[in-house]
């Protein structure tokens, strides 16, 4: 079943959110190389979110949300 933007939006903001934990703990552990790269990875879903979620608005500014 294919998700809504709204659904992956979210999922996008969660995966985000997992990265940047991740990063944090990894940078905590004076891994700084896989700190930067988790933090662009989250970045990188950040946009993704940010792009799903823009879909969302202009569906409900078209007036076809419920």
């Amino acid at each position: 079943m294919p998700q809504s933007p709204h659904d992956r939006a979210a999922e996008y903001h969660n995966k985000a959110a997992h990265a940047h934990q991740a990063a944090a703990t990894a940078h905590g552990k004076g891994d700084h190389l896989t700190a930067h790269e988790l933090s662009k990875q989250a970045h990188e879903y950040s946009i993704k979110a940010f792009e799903h979620s823009k879909q969302v608005g202009a569906h409900f500014k078209d007036g076809k949300g419920s």
